[in-house]
């Protein structure tokens, strides 16, 4: 496991389909995941979070100190004092 790395993040989801979902402790989907476009990832401007954006104003903040697990097509983020897991998958195009 790592911290979040910027470049590594954006290389990983550049120009592909990806779900997205946050989930509690227990890891229930309290929203489903749904389909998005990442247009754009930076450090808010206090630089305690990542944002990650699918359009000019809609984004989630994944704090910076969260713990990342890269796997094969999905890329996750806990953050341990929320206890929220940050998921972001690949889609499989058909």
């Amino acid at each position: 496991m790592e911290l979040i790395n910027l470049q590594r993040l954006s290389e990983f989801i550049a120009s592909a389909a990806v779900e997205v979902a946050i989930q509690d402790e227990e890891g229930d989907d309290r929203a489903p995941f749904i389909r998005k476009e990442v247009t754009k990832v930076e450090l808010c401007p206090d630089h305690t979070h990542v944002r990650i954006y699918f359009d000019q104003q809609k984004f989630f903040a994944v704090p910076l100190g969260s713990t990342v697990l890269f796997e094969d097509k999905q890329w996750s983020a806990y953050d341990q004092l929320s206890n929220l897991t940050y998921i972001i998958r690949r889609v499989e195009e058909q």
